[in-house]
Parts: structure tokens; C-alpha cells; sequence
């Protein structure tokens, strides 16, 4: 049967009806109808001879198509401007075509593994899935598109991955970065202090020094400075310059460091650095500006980059310098004065599990809202074991009764223009009651940590000193300022006097000059150091768990040591601190950090400094803070892995602390 069915069928239908017609013919006349017959013979003869010479040239035809299109095919995927590759689930090729040989220098055999040419290569992570990445190779870039390659259920998984080289593209949009516009603000930190005393020629001895290192660092980056004001820079770098920049960790805070006044406080700086993506020219400068008040926010002397909706933190290693003048406070004061005055109730609270710090500035603030008249409040967290000794001497006071509230005491206020002060803390998700700072719109904040990058949204004042010892400290000083007619009882004394001696470790950390006035003003007001001293005294399990940590403790090269407390205790954030503070007396040591298990699933961590180190860098590592000298953490996680973490980023801060002290002191 001929294959080209359709025209055969015509044919037959034809030659029926024409056979039909001489069967009629054959009735009438025999000898016409036998000629018929025999052009019928031969018509039909002819057709079927005629469809199956078609039949042949078609079937030809078709097997030229198939095998062209079997060599196109081969040349397509050899000739392809990608390499196409099938690799079983271990990485291995199975099949490749000849662009490989182009990017692999040698067109690899059935069996090699993948990552021996291209080691930067992903498999794993997205096995069976569809998408696409990037990687690197030898200065080549080369774009990978992925998609899982059907196969029969009994035979073994495979993967197609077609590679393309687009180093062209890729170096294009690298250089398009490279030039991005980085705007800086530079501000000499401690201005006023250095230049305090200061002849005029000696003031212009030092801006002259400053001012060449600042152009020495400019040249070297090939970027443009101008001075705004006698501490105020404003520099353009390129993001290529930022790398440079951060790469040498900003050395030139260092190099500035190194000049001293006569008055031998060394000159500090300050930045904030905003890189160029998507935001107008004025945005970018508010970025900048942001970042430079971060910087003098933690204190000083330190470099804050807003890169990438991220910021990253360099330097911080001065201490900040402490303020010699009261004016600040005096302003703060009043202000917050006249905030209150147009509330109708004042909110007061602290961090969760509240210290005597933060006890204490609640207490100073609250007496400034009772000073007025003022309903005021002071709110609590659940877990505050540190101040329960504290909480009883108030028990059975009438002027405290409705004072302390819990975060569930709220749920029905009724207040139309409340205040709320949050004190010893600026990060939202660490005070007492993160839901007061939606509920209540007027925020005041007051602290002495180094400012975090988390903070607490629109606030509506903010006075934060992290040169000052403590919460308490401040307070101290705003109520010296707050009204002339402002007398402190015992108890309000003798919590603020109790804050000031927790965090200066019994005045002999971060005490200054201000530290002693605040704590005489107490004294004169009836703080009592015996009563502070009771507070203080823990008892024998405490003591015995003091001791067990200091004997798992290891001192590690560098002078950190690190212990743990692996038990759930009552005041186990107390025993932390006094461990960690205990350790530091050792000798040679710099740093301590002990961590303890807070509860089931949170381990807490506790870091103290001599002054050498910053380990308020380290803890930020974990998501917390402090300043300088005592800084801390609250993290989920395990608590051997947290601490070999804590073990690991502390040595390594430390090596490019030392690292960049010695370049310093060898003149590099």
C-alpha cells in the first residue's frame, strides 16, 4: 500500500466510477467497452505506479530532513555560545559539549568531577531545583542557568547546567560600583576639650597636623575634602576608595589619635559615611549625616558606614572623653521639665531584668514627676531578681504603692497625653515593654551606652553621654538642675547612689570627675553606703557559684579569658557580672567574657574591658552592646557554640588591635 494514502484513495474513487461507466458501455456496445477496458487497465496501472514513485521520493525526503536535523542538532549544542553540561548528583559529568574545551583549557573527560575545574561552583544547595548564580574563576566570570533533566524513575538523577562567560558584562557593572559616590562627614569629636586652654598658635599648630593627615589619607584615596567649619569635613570619595579605606580598617583614626595638645588629650575623629544607590543627593547627605551622629552617639572616635541598608563600625578604640561643663544638662533638664509639665502622666521604664543602674534613673526621673505633680509611673519587667532587695525596702511606703506597675497594668490607659522615659537602654526590642513605644508618642530617652544601631523610633529628646559612668549619673545631674526647691529622700538617694557604685565597680571604672560631684550631691542628700553596701551582699550559693565559675575559666593568649555558667540559677545575670569583673583583676588580663545560661533556650553574655580593648565591638557581634568597658548579650543558641564564637571573634580582635598598635608605634 502506497504511503501517500490521500492521493491513492482519489485515484481508486476515480478509476471505480470510470470502471462503472464501461460496465454501462459493455450493455450497449461490447467491443467500445473492451477498448475501455483496456485504457482502464493501463490508467490504473499507471496511477499505482505513479503513487508509489511518489511514495519513495517522499520517504526520501523525510530521511534527509531527519538526518539534517540530527547534525543540526549535534551542531547546535557543539556550536552553542554556552558549555552545556549533565552532572549526576555527585557532581560528576556525564556528558559535555565542546564549548567546555574553550572554558576549561581541555574539554574534560566523562567521570571528572566538576569542582576539580571550577571549584567556586554550586551543586549541592540547589540540586533538583530550577534558577541561576554567578561565580567566580581565575578573573573570569561565568553565569550558570540550572534546571533538573528528566529521567526514567529506575535510572539516576541528573542536573543540566548551561555555563556562559560574562566576565564582559560582569566588569562592567563592577567598574559601574567602583564608581559610585561615597559622601563623608568628618568632625573633630573633642573639639572644645583639646583646644581648651590652648594658645592661639598652638591651636593652629594642631589644626595644621590635623589637617595634613586628613589630606595625606585624601590623596592616597584620590579623593576631594573640604573643611566646613573648624571641626566639620566634608568629603566625595569613590566606592573604590571606601574599599581601600576599609580595608585599611580607617587607619588615618589612628594617625589623628597620635597628636596631643598640651593639654595631652589626643585629638579624635569622628565620621559618617553614606554610599550612592538609589536615593537623591539630599538623601544621601541626611545618610551621612545620620551615620556621623551614630559615631559621636557611641562615643567617638569611630567610623560609621551606612552601606547596603546595613552599618558597619570601625575604630572605637578612645574612650570617650568626659564633658567638663554641666551645660547640656542644665538644657536637658529644663526641656524635660517642660515635657512633663504639658503631659497629664509620666511613664518611666528601664531595660528587661532591670539593674540598679536603671532602678535608679527610674527612681531620679519619677521624683521629677512627683516634683511637679505629676501621676507618674514606673514600669517593670518580669524578671528583675537584681533589685529585689530594693523593691522590699519600699514595701509598705505609702508615696510608692501605685508607683511600680507591670507591662499587663496598662492594657486600660487612659492617659491623653501620656510621656514616656525610657532610661539605661536606647534599643526597642530590650526595654521593659516594647509595646509602650507605640502606644505612647512622646519618647524621651536617656542613657550612657554607646549608641547601637538599633534605635528606638522618633524619639522626642535624646540625651545620651556615653563618657558618663552611668544612667544614675545623669539623672543625678538633671535633678541637681531640675528645680531649686528639689530634695531627695533617703531611699531615692541611696538608689541613684546604688547605680553609680554597680557600674563604676565601687568607683573604679569610667569615674570621673562629674562621677565624685554626683555622688556628694547623694551623699549631702541622705544616700546611705551602708545600706548600699547590704544591697550588695549576695549570699553563700551565690558566692559558691561565683567560684565555680572563675575555676572553669582559660586565659588565652592576648589577655582574654573566658568562662561559662552552664547551671539555670537565681541571679545568674548578678554572679555573670561579678565573675566577669572578678576575672578582670587577673593579672595581664584585658578581657573577660562569661557566659550563662539565662534560661532553656537563651544564653546570656557578660564582657568586661580593662580599657585596652572595645568590647562593646565584640558583643555587638551578638547583638547587643554596651560601651568600652562593660558591654553585653542575650541571644538564642547553644551555649558551647556561642562560646567558642565569643572565643574566636575575641582573638581576632585582638590580633588586628595589637597588629595595628605595633604599626603604629613603628611609625607605618
Amino acid at each position: 500500500m502506497p504511503r501517500n494514502l490521500s492521493a491513492w484513495v482519489d485515484l481508486t474513487i476515480h478509476l471505480v466510477i470510470m470502471l462503472v461507466l464501461i460496465g454501462v458501455l459493455s450493455y450497449y456496445n461490447g467491443y467500445i467497452a473492451a477498448i475501455a477496458g483496456v485504457v482502464w487497465l493501463a490508467l490504473a496501472s499507471f496511477a499505482r505506479e505513479r503513487c508509489a514513485d511518489r511514495s519513495r521520493r517522499f520517504e526520501r525526503y523525510c530521511r534527509n530532513v531527519v538526518e539534517n536535523i540530527g547534525e543540526m542538532m549535534n551542531y547546535a549544542a557543539e556550536e552553542l555560545p554556552q558549555a552545556v553540561i549533565i552532572l549526576t548528583d555527585d557532581g560528576r559529568i556525564q556528558w559535555c559539549n565542546d564549548r567546555m574545551e574553550q572554558y576549561a583549557g581541555s574539554k574534560p573527560e566523562q567521570g571528572t568531577d566538576l569542582k576539580d575545574i571550577w571549584p567556586g561552583v554550586i551543586i549541592n544547595p540547589i540540586w533538583g531545583q530550577d534558577g541561576e548564580y554567578i561565580f567566580a574563576h581565575e578573573n573570569r566570570y561565568f553565569q550558570v542557568r540550572y534546571r533538573p533533566v528528566k529521567t526514567a524513575p529506575h535510572q539516576p538523577k541528573l542536573m543540566a547546567f548551561y555555563v556562559q562567560d560574562v566576565t564582559s558584562h560582569e566588569e562592567l557593572r563592577n567598574r559601574y560600583q567602583q564608581s559610585r559616590t561615597v559622601l563623608v562627614y568628618i568632625q573633630i569629636d573633642n573639639y572644645d576639650e583639646v583646644m581648651q586652654g590652648q594658645t592661639e598658635a598652638e591651636r593652629t599648630s594642631l589644626l595644621l597636623a590635623v589637617n595634613q593627615t586628613l589630606d595625606r589619607w585624601m590623596k592616597n584615596l584620590g579623593g576631594f575634602m573640604r573643611r566646613v567649619s573648624d571641626d566639620l569635613y566634608v568629603v566625595v570619595l569613590t566606592r573604590a576608595a571606601l574599599d581601600q579605606a576599609m580595608n585599611e580598617r580607617f587607619d588615618v583614626l589612628d594617625k589623628v589619635r597620635q597628636l596631643q595638645s598640651s593639654n595631652r588629650l589626643p585629638v579624635t575623629l569622628s565620621m559618617g559615611v553614606a554610599v550612592a544607590e538609589n536615593q537623591t543627593m539630599a538623601e544621601l547627605g541626611s545618610q551621612a549625616q545620620a551615620g556621623l551622629d551614630l559615631a559621636l552617639g557611641r562615643g567617638g572616635d569611630q567610623v560609621a558606614v551606612d552601606m547596603g541598608g546595613k552599618t558597619q563600625f570601625f575604630g572605637g578604640r578612645a574612650k570617650a572623653v568626659e564633658k567638663h561643663t554641666r551645660v547640656k544638662a542644665r538644657v536637658v533638664a529644663h526641656a524635660i521639665r517642660e515635657i512633663m509639665e504639658g503631659a497629664d502622666e509620666v511613664f518611666v521604664m528601664g531595660h528587661h531584668n532591670e539593674d540598679f543602674d536603671c532602678f535608679g534613673a527610674a527612681m531620679g526621673v519619677a521624683k521629677m514627676a512627683r516634683q511637679i505633680g505629676k501621676p507618674v509611673h514606673i514600669v517593670l519587667s518580669e524578671m528583675n531578681e537584681g533589685i529585689d532587695k530594693f523593691a522590699d525596702l519600699l514595701k509598705g511606703r505609702e508615696e510608692y504603692e501605685s508607683v511600680f506597675v507591670r507591662a499587663e497594668d496598662l492594657s486600660s490607659m487612659t492617659a491623653l497625653n501620656p510621656v514616656l522615659i525610657v532610661v539605661d537602654t536606647h534599643i526597642p526590642h530590650l526595654v521593659a515593654d516594647a509595646s509602650l513605644l507605640d502606644r505612647i508618642h512622646q519618647v524621651i530617652v536617656i542613657d550612657h551606652h554607646r549608641r547601637s544601631e538599633h534605635f528606638i523610633k522618633n524619639p522626642l529628646l535624646v540625651y545620651i553621654e556615653p563618657a558618663s559612668s552611668s544612667t544614675s549619673e545623669l539623672v543625678t545631674e538633671l535633678l541637681m538642675y531640675f528645680g531649686d526647691d528639689l530634695m531627695l529622700s533617703r531611699l531615692e538617694a541611696t538608689a541613684l547612689y546604688s547605680g553609680i557604685v554597680v557600674d563604676t565597680k565601687n568607683f573604679a571604672v569610667q569615674t570621673g570627675v562629674r562621677t565624685f560631684d554626683a555622688a556628694a550631691y547623694l551623699r549631702r542628700s541622705g544616700a546611705d553606703p551602708v545600706m548600699v553596701r547590704h544591697l550588695f551582699r549576695s549570699d553563700y550559693d551565690t558566692t559558691v557559684a561565683l567560684a565555680r565559675a572563675k575555676a572553669r575559666s582559660m586565659l588565652y593568649e592576648g589577655g582574654l579569658i573566658v568562662s561559662d555558667i552552664p547551671e539555670t540559677i537565681p541571679n545568674i545575670q548578678v554572679i555573670a557580672a561579678q565573675a566577669a569583673d572578678s576575672l578582670l583583676r587577673i593579672e595581664d588580663v584585658r578581657m573577660s567574657i562569661v557566659l550563662f545560661q539565662l534560661d532553656a533556650e537563651t544564653v546570656g553574655l557578660s564582657a568586661r574591658s580593662t580599657g585596652e580593648l572595645n568590647v562593646q565591638v565584640i558583643m555587638e557581634a551578638f547583638g547587643g552592646g554596651g560601651h568600652q568597658n562593660v558591654a553585653g548579650a542575650q541571644l538564642r543558641g547553644d551555649l558551647g557554640e556561642l562560646k567558642a564564637k565569643a572565643i574566636e571573634i575575641s582573638r581576632k580582635y585582638i590580633e588586628e588591635n595589637d597588629s595595628d598598635e605595633s604599626n603604629l608605634a613603628a611609625g607605618r
